[in-house]
């Protein structure tokens, strides 16, 4: 997931817009129209005081005080729309864009944020051109390439996402969150060596970022380097120990490395966090199998399937610890279990079966080892010869 950070705050000041009738302007020069210039001055001027103290509403007001004052300004209605994203209200937003369009058409900014508001309600397909209209006029915004590689990202067309974060960083080569964000990219891509490098320049340049380090860790995990992965996962920790999924993925790790302990002692810290995670519940099991505690593998399952009873891996891998604890009725229930979510899965019936063999029904045992055997597993294959000719 890459990191939902756009950039909408640039600061566009331009002149009000000219009036082509005679009559408006001559109006322009009018004392009555320079106090009303002065007055969306004024109003302006406390509505951005009100934004940066994260008074929206009281914004909101201040600036639609000045389009009555001054309803021709471009800036005006950008700034309110700005306003309006914060508060989620996009609908808004882009109401105020189209004016500031309609106004000035020749500002790139207008064209970001609006398209800004389309990503913010799903319509990545409708903001591209937005951010496409607004590298015409400014190809060397480098915030408009960021956005755009956003929308890119989540349509899914990862390499076109990565050339417009790449296009971003020519122009903003020092911004921290652009070289993440093309990192997430270039993970997506089967990169996973460019993304450490991108994610390594990030980390200089914001060493504070547990974000960055989390999904270092996970590349670095991906690509089998277990220990530099946990170092990542515990620095993430270090800067945000309120993270469930930071103590997940460093429990992956240790797990990797055998270190089952380890993993057990993250799994827990990640349900204190969020108790009602069924995977954690589900991998602590597995870290309590691997170290032979099967009753406490079996408790773990057990909280795993209540939280989540349509998991057929779940009832899986209680079947397996209660086959190790010699409840063979007891394992067979929950290999029927997962059967029935799940009837494709050979490996469910060749265990099923071995657990039947266990209890001398050898006929039904044959049967779910031929239906394993018809799915293709090889070594139900060989079990079916031994077992049953």
């Amino acid at each position: 997931m890459i990191r939902k950070y756009f950039y909408f705050w640039n600061k566009v000041i331009v002149p009000m817009k000219t009036i082509v009738l005679a009559t408006a302007a001559l109006f322009v020069f009018s004392p009555i129209f320079l106090e009303a210039q002065n007055k969306a001055g004024d109003y302006i001027r406390q509505g951005n005081e009100s934004v940066e103290k994260e008074n929206y509403e009281q914004a909101l007001l201040l600036f639609k005080a000045a389009i009555m004052a001054e309803p021709f300004n471009a800036e005006t209605y950008n700034e309110r729309g700005k306003v309006k994203s914060m508060l989620e209200d996009f609908y808004g937003a882009i109401g105020d864009f189209n004016f500031a369009i309609e106004y000035d058409s020749t500002v790139d900014a207008y064209y970001n944020n609006r398209g800004i508001a389309k990503f913010y309600l799903g319509d990545n397909a409708a903001a591209i051109p937005d951010f496409n209209k607004a590298l015409k006029l400014n190809e060397e915004n480098a915030d408009a390439y960021a956005n755009r590689g956003f929308a890119w990202y989540n349509l899914e067309y990862y390499e076109e996402a990565f050339f417009d974060f790449s296009r971003a960083l020519n122009y903003d080569p020092d911004d921290p969150d652009k070289l993440f964000n093309r990192g997430v990219t270039s993970a997506e891509l089967g990169e996973y060596l460019n993304a450490i490098d991108d994610y390594t320049r990030s980390i200089r340049l914001d060493p504070d970022d547990a974000e960055t380090y989390n999904y270092r860790g996970v590349a670095r995990y991906t690509l089998g380097d277990y220990t530099s992965a946990v170092a990542d996962y515990s620095k993430a920790i270090e800067l945000d120990s309120t993270d469930a999924t930071k103590y997940d993925n460093r429990a992956l790790a240790r797990s990797a490395m055998a270190d089952y302990e380890g993993a057990i002692a993250d799994y827990t810290s990640s349900l204190a966090l969020f108790p009602d995670d069924p995977d954690a519940y589900n991998f602590r099991g597995v870290a309590r199998y691997n170290l032979e505690s099967y009753d406490g593998a079996i408790e773990d399952y057990n909280k795993a399937i209540e939280i989540d009873p349509d998991e057929a891996l779940f009832y899986d891998n209680r079947a397996s610890a209660k086959f190790e604890i010699g409840d063979f009725e007891g394992s067979i229930i929950d290999y029927t279990s997962s059967i029935e979510l799940y009837p494709t899965d050979p490996e469910a019936y060749y265990f099923r079966a071995l657990s039947k063999f266990e209890l001398s029904n050898n006929y039904d045992g044959c049967l779910d080892l031929n239906t394993a055997v018809n799915m293709g597993l090889e070594e139900a294959s060989k079990e079916l010869k031994k077992k049953c000719n």
